[in-house]
């Protein structure tokens, strides 16, 4: 018996585009709150960790080993996507979606109440990474979920819109860490190393309560319940969803996660480096952070506006243009920020951020998820995504190490200090445009059909505009 491929939802009559925006209002809030978590802990990481948990180190050693925590939420992320990837192609993107947002939850909450170094000695760094790694288990099994319940809802020409919510949380999250960081980062430095920095990990109990209040109310994907029937009356015997991407989809993978590269470099370098970048030139920790979220208001529309630009033209032809931004902004951008300037540290902020970052990330949801069949989306855009900001996360450290090169090479003063930090942001963008530049755009491929899907790998990799 044949089963026919599910009509496009744009033009199915029991289309229901109220529940359509509960949807893609239920992704956005989700996302945000998950990164809210996620990012909080790189802007505690720059500012107050190094002091608070590894207190026995030097002030430079101190920031390298917060850095270092804060990579490893990222290397755990890949097995997050692994692991819920898994439930959500068995048992549902909703349920998985609600033990993720959970999950994260406990784990800020509990890095809220943990004692530092001062007080427990070498267990206060060791606990920080637990948690750490919690974090990034949990924040990598939700991208997936909060992207593909949106894209699956949604009409062909709105994908990439609609997958896109879930990368707008990454900025909205951002913000509002930055915001409430900023806040307690006015107390006096006393207040701020004993309590005060506790407070913005204690209020993710709160968010996590009313996002899953808004999750719990949503239906499921209606891809989701369709592979499902069709595997059920047909009695397909299915592979486990990571023996299917690591079998048939490869080389998807390894596009998608080389094609995100250069947007997890610059969200990484902006969450991070550009921080204690700004703040060693001079300018105040709370108005670089207020910098910080006035861009990452802006990186909320930016990343809607390069997504719908991608539903009209193309993922390919945007995100290679955001790379082609990259390379003509990269020491532009080093300049402005380490300029000790409140009005020039804004605009490297905002050209970072909304202007390129926005470029590369708003279609990039599509751009992975649009490769994989339903019966294995969610662990195939999970794990790619992932891989990539893994291969990403380590963009803080690696900052870190030719900024003391380029100390040793051109001397201290000037911004010459960091050119070899804009050097890795350019080899950084150079990977993710040969492989975009390389691979076939996927904006009018059918997605509601898994045979549609099986296209050879070979295929993948025939340059194509």
């Amino acid at each position: 018996m044949t089963h026919e491929a599910l009509p496009d939802p744009g033009a199915a009559p029991d289309f229901d585009r109220k529940e359509y925006r509960k949807i893609l209002w239920s992704s956005f809030i989700g996302s945000t709150v998950e990164f809210y978590d996620f990012l909080l802990y790189g802007t505690a990481a720059a500012l107050v960790f190094g002091p608070l948990f590894f207190s026995e180190l030097s002030t430079a050693m101190a920031l390298l080993a917060s850095f270092a925590t804060f990579t490893v939420g990222y290397v755990a992320r890949p097995f997050g996507g692994v692991l819920f990837g898994h439930l959500g192609d068995r048992i549902g993107r909703k349920s998985t979606l609600v033990a993720t947002m959970a999950i994260m939850g406990l784990a800020s909450t509990l890095i809220g109440v943990l004692p530092t170094y001062g007080q427990i000695g070498v267990f206060a760094p060791i606990l920080l990474l637990v948690l750490r790694v919690i974090q990034g288990v949990a924040v990598g099994g939700e991208w997936g979920g909060a992207a593909l319940m949106a894209m699956e809802h949604a009409p062909r020409k709105e994908r990439g819109m609609a997958a896109s919510v879930a990368n707008m949380g990454g900025p909205a999250g951002a913000m509002l860490a930055t915001i409430i960081f900023a806040a307690v980062a006015a107390l006096p430095e006393e207040q701020l190393m004993t309590w005060g920095w506790r407070v913005p990990f204690l209020l993710s109990s709160v968010l996590v309560l009313i996002a899953l209040f808004i999750r719990l109310r949503i239906s499921e994907s209606p891809m989701f319940v369709a592979a499902q029937a069709k595997a059920m009356e047909q009695e397909t015997k299915r592979k486990a969803p990571v023996v299917e991407i690591l079998t048939k989809y490869r080389a998807h993978v390894v596009i998608a996660a080389l094609g995100g590269l250069a947007a997890f470099a610059y969200s990484s370098f902006m969450a991070t480096f550009a921080i204690s970048m700004a703040r060693e030139a001079g300018s105040n920790s709370s108005v670089v952070l207020i910098c910080k979220a006035s861009a990452a208001f802006i990186h909320i529309f930016t990343i809607a506006y390069f997504a719908r630009l991608s539903d009209r033209i193309g993922r390919k032809k945007v995100m290679l243009a955001g790379c082609i931004g990259s390379f003509v902004m990269a020491v532009p951008l080093i300049l402005l920020l380490s300029s000790g300037n409140t009005v020039l540290v804004l605009l490297g902020f905002l050209i970072g951020n909304p202007l390129i970052q926005g470029s590369l990330y708003g279609p990039l949801a599509a751009y992975i998820a649009e490769r994989f069949s339903t019966e294995s989306r969610y662990t195939g855009a999970g794990v790619s995504y992932q891989i990539s900001t893994v291969l990403a996360s380590f963009t803080p450290i690696i900052s870190s190490a030719v900024w003391v090169l380029g100390q040793e090479h051109f001397g201290t003063g000037d911004w010459t200090q960091y050119a070899y930090v804009s050097g890795y942001l350019v080899v950084a963008t150079l990977i993710s445009f040969l492989t975009i530049l390389g691979t076939r755009d996927t904006a009018d491929r059918r997605i509601d059909d898994s045979s549609a899907e099986t296209t050879q790998e070979s295929k993948e990799l025939t340059p194509k505009s």
